[in-house]
């Protein structure tokens, strides 16, 4: 009989197999669109910056959007210090005031959260287009440029998405994380074909201000609140649209610990929105988005933890404890177990099935992350191939051990905040 642990290895073979193949399907029949288009008109845009103890960073994103190539009199930026505890409202001040030919204004709010602060700044907006944008990125001078014409054609794009790197990777997760990005924007711009993506990120998404009131702004009380508008968005018809000729690049987490915590918001975020909106799933009704990407989100984190427990009890706890108890009978005299195991080995020890599927997988996940860079303009040696190694030897085992904790939270009832 064959073991379940080894049913569930080749079941999760299976569905990476298929995924990885749909997309390179995807690419290989409609391409990476050319987003170049010149803008026509520049309607009035509102640039929103909320904030909480950013007073490191503020001041360069600030000045970031003031170098947008844009009419000044067609640009207000407001930023939302949402009850700041160290001196960011000062920072901002002082930036305003070296800046008096733009019109940037300051709204001081108590602690509420990020979402509570982007519905505050909706109020008091004035813009066609609404553009949520971190206190810890950075845009690129043409982005308005780029992205403002893609609206022009069609009138049921509600979001459009710039291309979001990491900046200036330093350490070892950050150059990960830099390499994650592109694959991900990477399929995100494929989900764009399909009117699937499913998340505008914080970092410069622009939307039309008048689909933001219809879906009645931000939802204050969530932990991403940019994933869960995008998914009321796509319940209402409307296409988010992602772009890669105009870049965003925004600070990543330096550490594991930071990593994770990050992640642990993101990924319980997504798991807690796919379960509100989950009506959306394998529904018709919202064509690829409902049949595609609503089952990813509900479902991903719930496989990999199954997967965790299975294939981590029986090919890693179990052989492990009993490897450990037949060594502790012999003292633990390694040379004699080396010697043993060099004796005994033979051909037929080897999977050659489970090698197999694992060659074709490494195989095509190359051949994706080789696109992804070429696309997103990031030579893979930018960084080093070593990063490209990394990511993909142990991108999925940190995003496991976030999961797992994910789901540990939420077991306990542990509450989290922006």
């Amino acid at each position: 009989m064959i073991p379940i642990s080894v049913i569930a290895i080749w079941f999760v073979y299976f569905i990476l197999l298929y995924l990885v193949i749909f997309w390179l399907l995807v690419f290989f029949s409609k391409g990476v669109k050319d987003d170049n288009l010149k803008i026509k008109k520049y309607p009035l845009v509102s640039i929103v910056i909320p904030a909480y103890n950013e007073e490191k960073n503020i001041a360069q994103t600030i000045k970031s959007t003031l170098k947008l190539d844009y009419p000044k009199n067609k640009m207000e930026i407001l930023i939302v210090n949402d009850g700041s505890k160290d001196k960011t409202s000062e920072v901002v001040k002082r930036v305003i005031k070296e800046n008096k030919d733009f019109n940037i204004k300051l709204i001081e709010q108590e602690n509420a959260g990020k979402g509570a602060a982007m519905n505050n700044a909706l109020k008091k907006t004035k813009g066609e287009f609404f553009i949520p944008f971190d206190a810890d990125s950075l845009i690129r001078s043409d982005a308005l440029k780029k992205m403002i014409p893609v609206f022009e054609t069609d009138k049921e794009i509600a979001a459009v998405l710039p291309l979001m790197k990491v900046y200036k990777p330093k350490t070892w997760i950050q150059k990960v994380q830099w390499t994650e990005y592109m694959v991900n924007l990477f399929y995100k711009k494929l989900m764009s074909e399909l009117d699937c993506v499913s998340v505008a990120p914080g970092p410069f998404s622009i939307y039309r201000k008048k689909v933001m009131e219809e879906v009645n702004g931000f939802d204050e009380n969530n932990l991403t609140e940019d994933l869960e508008i995008t998914l009321r968005v796509q319940k209402k018809h409307y296409k988010v649209v992602q772009v890669f000729n105009t870049e965003v690049y925004t600070k990543t987490p330096k550490n594991f610990k930071q990593f994770y915590k990050q992640r642990n918001r993101w990924y319980k975020g997504t798991l807690l929105n796919a379960i509100k909106h989950r009506k959306m799933v394998f529904n018709k009704k919202y064509g690829d988005f409902g049949l595609i990407q609503m089952p990813r989100l509900l479902l991903e984190s719930i496989f990999v933890l199954i997967i965790i427990f299975i294939v981590g009890y029986t090919n890693l706890i179990k052989p492990v404890s009993t490897k450990i108890y037949s060594m502790a009978a012999i003292n633990f005299n390694f040379p004699v177990i080396l010697a043993q195991r060099i004796s005994n080995f033979s051909l037929l020890d080897i999977d050659f099935m489970t090698l197999f599927y694992t060659i074709i997988f490494m195989l095509l996940a190359c051949v994706l992350i080789y696109y992804a860079h070429q696309k997103t303009g990031e030579p893979i040696k930018k960084h080093n191939i070593i990063t490209v190694v990394l990511y993909i030897l142990l991108y999925g085992i940190l995003a496991s051990v976030v999961i797992f904790g994910v789901f540990f939270d939420l077991a306990t009832g542990k509450k989290q905040k922006w």
